[in-house]
């Protein structure tokens, strides 16, 4: 069986908060929001960051994991860890304007921390708009 998120068209594991066009898990213990698609999953990770950046003023990898996977339920020191080294920054280090580039790097860094893997290529970076960046 897949992994959650993969499965869950989740990629970020976002929590079931009422998100447009997602439900509620099924299970046991349903937490968790379930996409239609891997794209509108992979938007509800950006546009998460995005808040957390523009409405939170949260500019660094610290700031964004511990909001993201706090320590009561993850080991955050060791996502904050994982996420700084893919982006090659400190975890204290502020990160400048969520540019396109960033966004598809804290998305795949993220993606392969909460699934152990990034089975979404190119989405990651048409969600995250490199392509329109690039144009």
């Amino acid at each position: 069986m897949e992994v959650r998120g993969i499965r869950n068209n989740n990629p970020g594991n976002l929590n079931y908060v009422g998100q447009a066009g997602a439900h509620l898990e099924k299970g046991v213990h349903p937490r968790f929001a379930v996409f239609a698609t891997p794209e509108a999953g992979l938007m509800a990770l950006r546009g998460q960051l995005l808040r957390y950046n523009q409405r939170d003023g949260i500019d660094t990898v610290k700031g964004i994991i511990s909001k993201w996977a706090p320590p009561t339920e993850n080991d955050t020191a060791s996502y904050i860890e994982g996420v700084s080294h893919a982006l090659g920054v400190t975890p204290d280090q502020k990160l400048g304007p969520f540019t396109p580039q960033l966004m598809a790097g804290l998305m795949r860094a993220i993606i392969l921390m909460e699934n152990g893997k990034n089975p979404y290529g190119q989405l990651v970076d048409k969600v995250a708009g490199v392509q329109e960046a690039a144009a």
